[in-house]
């Protein structure tokens, strides 16, 4: 917890902690679908109005952030790419360490990303956090190609990239259809198959 935060922050944080740490368990347990918003709320012992004022998106969004944190490493990992590195291999790098491209996490993080995979309503959620730092990825993207980020390809680039985990994630080898579709993004869509 920050040492600058007052009172009423920390309570606030450590709130949406325990809503986040209750929805988990019982969606762990008893599945998404088995598990109802009141549930939660006695589980973290907050009124239900309580849970709407900390997570007013609802149910999906209990168990991830904002996604502001996300925006920030995937810009900084265009930004502060190695001399000589693409744009498009920093990304590549940035997302095969994250979420459903690696086995290298904490176990409770891979409950979390196994939950997730494995939900319909947990995954589309996901994606519009994903997709909600199209913005941010344009603007690191156009700054580190010297295109202006209103150019629909620099756009189009962004987007792609960030449907990458909802188009991977839930397949049997994530890391490696994460890997073919950057090998696309970077070298074009061949005329025929045989070209590759």
């Amino acid at each position: 917890m920050e040492m600058g935060m007052g009172r009423r922050e920390r309570k606030k944080v450590q709130t949406r902690r325990a809503l986040s740490a209750a929805a988990l368990r019982l969606f762990s347990e008893h599945g998404y679908d088995g598990v109802t918003v009141a549930q939660i709320a006695d589980e973290a012992d907050v009124s239900i109005a309580t849970l709407f004022a900390h997570v007013p998106d609802g149910k999906e969004a209990l168990i991830f952030d904002d996604g502001a944190e996300r925006h920030v490493w995937l810009a900084a990992a265009v930004r502060d790419r190695p001399a000589g590195q693409s744009v498009l291999e920093a990304l590549r790098r940035c997302l095969a360490g994250r979420g459903p491209f690696t086995d290298d996490l904490p176990p409770d993080l891979r409950a979390k990303r196994d939950l997730i995979v494995s939900t319909p309503a947990l995954r589309e959620y996901s994606r519009r956090l994903w997709i909600a730092g199209e913005g941010p990825l344009a603007e690191a993207i156009a700054a580190e190609s010297g295109r202006d980020p209103s150019d629909m390809t620099v756009r189009a680039l962004a987007r792609y990239v960030l449907e990458i985990p909802e188009l991977a994630g839930a397949e049997p080898d994530p890391l490696a259809v994460m890997n073919a579709i950057f090998d696309l993004l970077e070298s074009g869509w061949p005329e025929s198959h045989e070209d590759t």
